[in-house]
């Protein structure tokens, strides 16, 4: 392992298959990190730890296909890292989905029914199976990567704002119930929620050329700033929106 900032750190990316996720594999392992990746599609899953694992010879990047809408399957998770690992210092939680419609009124509540598991109940099956882990590490976090949106809802986005604002909410309560296990001495990890607008990879520059695609945040430095979470203390990144576009 090497000597990286979180040399030693055991951490869990919920969603780890996407271009986010392949991006925070790489960075967490880079910065010394055992990394644990979860996703719901094996193949995407498999790709995503095979290059985490090609760009930082002899890290520990491992993949396991867990229903993240099923609580029981997630706590069993969680339990299995801690046992195999010995202790786990982070989940990453970058599971996503979009669905919108041209306008206000012509909304699907199709829509919400789908958003609603992906962006809401995954966070609350992670959350809760991750809460006692977390704080038994002395360094957690649990980081949710949420989009300006659910700050300033538009009218084709209503069932997505609606999703992420209300994850953004169950996360800042899981921050308040830490910050008040911790007492006076401060909370023992922290729950905080990183907003970007969108977000870009190197792909879809290659399959739009002349975008400009502004105010959108690149997976390489949405990593980046994951993996520096960790460098502050809890007390600090505790119940905060750490903000990477600009704030509407």
């Amino acid at each position: 392992m090497g000597n990286g900032v979180l040399s030693g750190a055991v951490v869990a990316v919920a969603g780890a298959g996407g271009p986010a996720g392949r991006a925070t594999l790489i960075r967490l392992a880079e910065a010394g990190a055992t990394v644990v990746g979860a996703d719901n599609d094996p193949g995407r899953l498999a790709e995503a730890v095979d290059a985490a694992r090609y760009a930082n010879g002899g890290a520990t990047v491992t993949g396991e296909t867990v229903d993240l809408l099923d609580l029981g399957s997630t706590r069993a998770w969680a339990e299995h890292i801690e046992k195999e690992h010995g202790r786990v210092d982070g989940l990453v939680h970058l599971v996503g989905g979009w669905r919108g419609s041209a306008n206000f009124g012509e909304t699907d509540l199709a829509d919400w029914d789908l958003l609603e598991k992906l962006l809401i109940r995954t966070v609350q099956n992670t959350s809760l199976a991750f809460y006692d882990g977390l704080q038994r590490s002395g360094n957690g976090r649990f980081l949710l990567i949420s989009a300006a949106g659910a700050s300033k809802p538009t009218a084709g986005n209503a069932a997505y704002s609606a999703a992420k604002a209300a994850a953004e909410a169950w996360t800042l309560a899981m921050a308040d119930g830490l910050r008040k296990e911790g007492g006076e001495e401060g909370p023992r990890a922290a729950a905080a929620v990183l907003v970007v607008k969108a977000l870009v990879h190197d792909a879809m520059r290659a399959e739009r050329p002349n975008a400009k695609f502004a105010g959108f945040t690149d997976v390489k430095d949405l990593a980046e700033a994951v993996v520096g979470v960790w460098s502050e203390s809890a007390a600090e990144v505790n119940g905060n929106r750490l903000w990477l576009t600009e704030k509407p």
